[in-house]
């Protein structure tokens, strides 16, 4: 199954809060049900522009910077269905050049796993979404 690495904490916003778009600056003819890593990396910075950004909006904010850390980076977190890649969006989560439109979260138990750029390849028998 594939796999796309997104920093934290819009991966955990992706799985629990809503986050319909993941900004990029590509596109990609892949369609389908995908794996959500979250990356190993987490500034305060990020962390504090993505809870802003929450906040500004209404929406629901990530847990607190040291419990993602902790336990939510480096791994795969859930899965989600990508329906299309865009050049535009009226979803309050677009702030790129391009975005994939994201649908149908859902959780999986933390999975351990060094990220890579781009979508790459994970083994089905380490994680079955």
């Amino acid at each position: 199954m594939k796999a796309l690495s997104i920093r934290q904490p819009w991966s955990w916003l992706i799985i629990h809060g809503g986050k319909d778009i993941e900004n990029r600056s590509w596109h990609t003819k892949l369609r389908g049900r995908f794996l959500v890593h979250a990356a190993k990396g987490m500034t305060q910075k990020e962390y504090a522009d993505a809870c802003n950004f929450c906040h500004s909006q209404g929406l629901n904010q990530p847990p607190c910077f040291d419990e993602l850390k902790q336990y939510w980076c480096g791994g795969i977190i859930g899965s989600a269905e990508l329906g299309d890649s865009l050049d535009s969006s009226d979803s309050p989560w677009y702030m790129g050049q391009k975005a994939f439109l994201l649908r149908d979260p859902k959780p999986l138990p933390f999975t351990p796993l060094k990220g890579r750029l781009g979508f790459f390849d994970v083994p089905d028998e380490l994680v079955t979404p």
